[in-house]
């Protein structure tokens, strides 16, 4: 059992020394640089390689505009930071952050709001079809002015409905008509010869008095036999 035991400690490996340890820290630091420096090369060759690429458009001078493949947010990065240095514009467009691209523009040529919202869309510019929305625009808004300036605007009708019906009711029938319409002042009152009573009303209720004496008298008489 013991000598099991022994056979099985002596194939295990060591615990590394504090000397091996270190080694490997420091190999871990020289492996993070290297990397480091590699990165910075890279980005050193892309910046030089937009470098150049930059240079050759600001020398052309029959471009106002250039278009770059999609690329990664580093490198990007790098070529704003390019074209801010040679004093030129430079815009990034896409929705994908692999799918996105920039577009660089000379400072005298940069775009309007109306191209980079049509680059933004995903749509190619196209300054003819632009020209003729803006006049198309300034064209609604003038007859948007001149409409408000003349005020409301009143409609007569076509025709006039007397012409319409003067076949039945001739052309003077309905103005002379109007003309001889007069209000009668003495609407409600009765004339005094259309009255049947021609009495006073203080006659009128002497009369009344004597009946009701006249009848009562009669019911007071005790029945004849």
């Amino acid at each position: 059992m013991a000598d099991l035991l022994g056979s099985i400690l002596s194939s295990m490996e060591k615990p590394p020394s504090l000397g091996d340890q270190e080694t490997r820290r420091k190999a871990r630091e020289q492996a993070a640089r290297l990397k480091k420096l590699q990165e910075q090369e890279k980005q050193q060759k892309v910046e030089f390689r937009k470098r150049k690429e930059v240079s050759d458009f600001i020398q052309d001078s029959g471009q106002i505009k250039k278009k770059f493949q999609p690329m990664n947010k580093i490198e990007r990065s790098i070529l704003h930071d390019v074209v801010e240095v040679a004093g030129l514009t430079s815009f990034s467009f896409g929705e994908d952050d692999d799918c996105r691209y920039v577009m660089i523009f000379k400072k005298e040529f940069a775009p309007s709001d109306e191209e980079l919202d049509s680059y933004r869309r995903g749509e190619e510019w196209d300054p003819q079809k632009a020209e003729e929305k803006r006049k198309l625009k300034e064209l609604a808004q003038r007859q948007e002015e001149e409409a408000a300036q003349q005020g409301p605007v009143v409609v007569s009708p076509a025709s006039d409905y007397k012409d319409k019906y003067s076949h039945l009711i001739g052309k003077g029938a309905a103005k002379d008509a109007a003309h001889m319409l007069q209000a009668n002042k003495t609407y409600g009152c009765v004339p005094v010869a259309n009255k049947r009573d021609t009495r006073s009303i203080e006659e009128a209720m002497n009369e009344i008095r004597a009946k009701k004496r006249l009848r009562q008298s009669g019911e007071e008489l005790p029945p004849t036999s």
